[in-house]
């Protein structure tokens, strides 16, 4: 289990904690989209905080997260489930490194600071729950910080680290969530505070070969807790065939015809894992029929395998 997350709980003061290590993982995703050092930078803040929160959800459930800015990487996207997987894609992968004036990759600069975040959670109704606040800092962990308190009305501490190597490489991952539930104790959070002030950042904790059991341990140094769950994590997209086959399909007869016509195949890319999907002349033909042969609409769809 070399990517994980733990969750804890101190009873008495009604803290709950989060950490997790997801080095390879956030790895995986990078070398999939080719992603430049300060957009994989990004990313991997994005991936690693949508796996915080998925860890909240209720299981079986879901929740994205759509950062929008006025930097040239554009847009960050992801989704992230209850049982520890993750998927997600910037908006330009390619983008120019992008250094702040301490040599340090300069996320904010590439997200933007003027935009929205705005968090999707399927909450098993027939539409998904959505958050939306402005962008405050652009560095991940505090625009997640600031949506929790501006959303959910939930003080929460948010800290999220990746590490580039000068080849590439992303060498470390990891964060952790902290959450204050009412009613908790003023000397408790004032203890966390300290303990977050004296331990610097993610990003040098994990490099430092710590695992999540040690960065919990040292964000509640003095404050008793238990552990709750621990759970491996991974990069995994749910795409497949007949998928994209419905996207296709939902497309209708007109513009599959027009494709059929103009092109004689298709070939349709997932965003979030980079997978092609190719569609010769013969099954864009199918598809079409199935679309004529089909029931009225609000009827059920026959898809070929």
């Amino acid at each position: 289990m070399s990517d994980y997350l733990i969750r804890v709980l101190s009873d008495k003061a009604n803290v709950i904690g989060l950490a997790c290590r997801t080095t390879e993982l956030v790895e995986t995703a990078c070398r999939l989209h080719g992603t430049s050092p300060t957009a994989s930078a990004a990313l991997g803040r994005a991936l690693t905080g949508g796996l915080l929160m998925g860890a909240l959800a209720k299981p079986g459930l879901r929740v994205g997260l759509k950062f929008e800015g006025n930097g040239p990487l554009k847009k960050i996207l992801v989704e992230a489930d209850s049982e520890g997987t993750v998927r997600g894609f910037v908006g330009v992968p390619d983008i120019d490194v992008m250094v702040r004036e301490d040599g340090k990759l300069n996320v904010s600069g590439a997200l933007g600071t003027e935009g929205f975040l705005t968090v999707f959670k399927d909450v098993g109704l027939d539409e998904p729950y959505q958050g939306i606040v402005k962008l405050r800092t652009g560095e991940i962990a505090e625009d997640i910080a600031s949506y929790f308190v501006e959303s959910e009305q939930v003080p929460s501490a948010v800290g999220l680290g990746v590490f580039i190597e000068t080849e590439g490489l992303v060498s470390a991952a990891g964060g952790f969530l902290i959450q204050a539930l009412p009613p908790s104790e003023e000397q408790t959070i004032d203890r966390l505070i300290a303990n977050i002030r004296r331990i610097g950042t993610v990003t040098d904790v994990i490099r430092d070969g710590k695992n999540p059991e040690d960065l919990i341990g040292m964000l509640f140094e003095g404050i008793p807790y238990v552990t709750l769950e621990k759970k491996g994590l991974s990069f995994r997209c749910g795409c497949n065939r007949d998928r994209i086959e419905r996207v296709l399909i939902s497309l209708g007869h007109k513009e599959l015809t027009h494709m059929l016509e103009e092109h004689g195949e298709a070939e349709v890319g997932c965003e979030f894992c980079g997978a092609k999907y190719h569609f010769s002349r013969e099954q864009l033909a199918g598809l079409i029929d199935d679309l004529e042969s089909a029931p009225p609409q609000g009827g059920p769809q026959k898809l070929r395998g």
